[in-house]
């Protein structure tokens, strides 16, 4: 990683810009511009070239970035040169739709363990990994070396789950329960509320019907 805090912005971008990038490779493009990859992130071209100067990167004039070594640059300073083991705290749909996906191991971030509350989910399978009872999570992060933490509850046991990661510690959860959860100030906490997010779609949605019915009158 560089040696200077990276702005949060600038960090939520990044995973875009190596997205953009990773496409970029599989096309066989060696080479690409900081306007080519503004185009992905939905940003100006000077806000890339801002992004990537905290990276060590500047591209060079009437050539542009590697794509090769921008793709490393991007993946170190995300720490995906490593391997992030994740516990799954709960395993209703979603926790077993994330204990499933392929794509986080092709990441970096393996998915070790899911616990639960409920008697008669745990011990059954998902896939590879047995349902341990949420008890155990102090033993099961000691044993598998848990990075990451995510939390797919009901949001009435979010803060209790969160709790009991942060003493079996965990530093790093990812909570997609209802709620908002209180942790130390060491732990970072990202916050996944999908209803939040169709909400939003929703106003956007109503705003172009608006928007059209405007135009139609005019």
């Amino acid at each position: 990683m560089t040696d200077r805090a990276i702005p949060e912005a600038t960090v939520a971008r990044l995973p875009v810009y190596l997205r953009a990038l990773v496409e970029m490779a599989e096309a066989s493009v060696g080479t690409t511009s900081s306007g080519e990859l503004a185009l992905a992130a939905g940003v100006n071209s000077a806000k890339v070239r801002k992004d990537l100067s905290y990276l060590g990167s500047y591209g060079t004039r009437g050539v542009g970035y590697d794509v090769a070594y921008l793709i490393h640059q991007v993946r170190r300073e995300l720490g995906l040169t490593q391997h992030w083991p994740v516990l799954i705290a709960g395993a209703g749909n979603l926790g077993h739709a994330l204990a499933n996906y392929k794509g986080f191991s092709e990441r970096g971030f393996g998915i070790v363990a899911l616990v639960d509350n409920d008697p008669a989910k745990v011990g059954t399978r998902v896939g590879r990994l047995r349902i341990e009872p949420v008890e155990a999570m102090e033993r099961i992060v000691r044993r598998e070396e848990v990075a990451i933490g995510v939390i797919c509850t009901p949001a009435g046991s979010a803060q209790s789950v969160a709790e009991r990661m942060v003493a079996a510690g965990i530093r790093s959860i990812l909570n997609f329960a209802p709620a908002v959860i209180v942790v130390p100030e060491h732990v970072s906490v990202r916050k996944v509320d999908l209803a939040i997010e169709l909400q939003i779609l929703g106003y956007y949605e109503q705003r172009k019907a608006v928007l059209a019915d405007l135009a139609v009158g005019h």
